[in-house]
């Protein structure tokens, strides 16, 4: 049995980790994830190479998180991660030449070339594939399939209908840099994916711009629904769900005029808007048919749903979520008013990498907390 089919089959409770999409504000998400690591450690009396591998049998991630959730699934230490994102921040970012600008902000070559670079090769020298054997855990990444119009939610789940060995197309055979890059493939920042699949040529974008930026509750249903074939159980006990965003940054409109929405308008607010619907609607989701026990509030009506009676009891899963917001009073709330929104909301703010790690720092001290993790610290 490889791995992963151990992973899935194994038996006692099973733990996800979803990782949200937000370029470079991935740096929060590895600051919280290495505090993770290294509480987790402790906690679990283990030595200096344990990593989130160990612990998290299933991982999903969206664009930037699809990143960070490969090289925690291959096993890959919190701090190689962080080195990576801030010593590779600005080539991710490369800009691109001038007569290119109007399709997309910047290159893809060099993003490309690290991700080889980190993900790694197999003996025989080829780039690691989604089915290889050096993935410890389940993965699931989501990206945008613009040939057939449709989110694309990849995993290494042996048994899902198309990972069959059998067949021509079969997933687990494509490298695992190229899944990534697909992943991330964010329109207007970067130029689209082109996968090959047996006889099939499909066009990537990122993943970031279907309704799964936040995959938490996509993970869930993979992990749990028949036709994916894992079957896990559910339960407050059976099931822990761990999940890390890049921030919010919610804008107020209070000057705005009817007149002000025009073509230009929509064309740059709609997107942003409906990947923040998106977002809260995952999150939203899983507070509701999962035990929350951390969370921010979602808004002013319901609030943060942690102890509030929802439409399944027992709950499915525990749920666990970890974000911040990008506003002045978010970031006052975590002590940081010295940082200035504007630096730390945008995808490329790579200037502002040492702000991010601060943020995602931050969001440690005042969220995470091992009691909510009781019930699934057993070595």
């Amino acid at each position: 049995m490889s791995r992963v089919e151990d992973r899935i089959r194994g038996t006692g409770p099973k733990k996800i980790l979803s990782l949200d999409g937000g370029g470079i504000r991935g740096m929060m998400t590895v600051e919280v994830l290495a505090a993770l690591e290294d509480r987790l450690r402790k906690a679990l009396g283990r030595g200096s190479d344990f990593v989130l591998a160990d612990y998290f049998d299933f991982v999903a991630g969206t664009s930037t998180g699809a990143i960070i959730a490969t090289c925690v699934a291959l096993g890959i230490p919190t701090s190689d991660i962080r080195d990576f994102y801030v010593t590779s921040g600005e080539a991710m970012f490369d800009k691109a030449f001038v007569l290119k600008r109007l399709r997309y902000k910047y290159e893809d070559e060099k993003l490309a070339g690290k991700l080889r670079q980190i993900l790694g090769k197999d003996p025989a020298g080829k780039d690691i594939a989604l089915g290889s054997d050096r993935l410890r855990a389940v993965l699931m990444m989501v990206m945008r399939n613009a040939t057939t119009d449709s989110p694309w939610p990849l995993s290494n789940n042996p048994w899902a209908k198309y990972n069959d060995r059998t067949r021509s197309d079969c997933n687990l055979d494509l490298p695992l840099w190229q899944l990534v890059r697909a992943s991330t493939a964010a329109p207007v920042y970067f130029p689209p994916e082109v996968v090959t699949m047996g006889t099939h040529e499909f066009i990537f974008v990122d993943g970031g711009i279907t309704t799964y930026n936040n995959p938490a509750f996509q993970a869930f249903l993979m992990a749990t629904l028949e036709p994916y074939r894992m079957n896990w159980p559910t339960g407050e006990d059976k099931l822990l769900v761990v999940s890390v965003g890049t921030g919010t940054s919610p804008q107020a409109n209070e000057n705005l005029d009817p007149s002000d929405m025009n073509l230009l308008y929509n064309a740059g607010s709609i997107p942003s808007a409906l990947m923040f619907a998106a977002l809260n609607e995952q999150d939203l989701l899983c507070r509701a048919f999962g035990k929350c026990l951390v969370g921010d509030a979602l808004d002013r009506e319901i609030g943060d749903l942690i102890g509030a009676k929802g439409p399944v009891s027992p709950r499915l899963f525990t749920y666990l979520r970890y974000n911040a917001e990008l506003t002045p009073q978010g970031l006052a709330a975590l002590g940081l008013s010295d940082i200035k929104p504007e630096n730390v909301q945008k995808l490329d703010s790579v200037k502002y990498i040492a702000d991010l790690q601060r943020i995602g720092q931050a969001v440690v001290q005042k969220k995470v907390n091992l009691d909510h993790f009781a019930g699934f610290l057993k070595g």
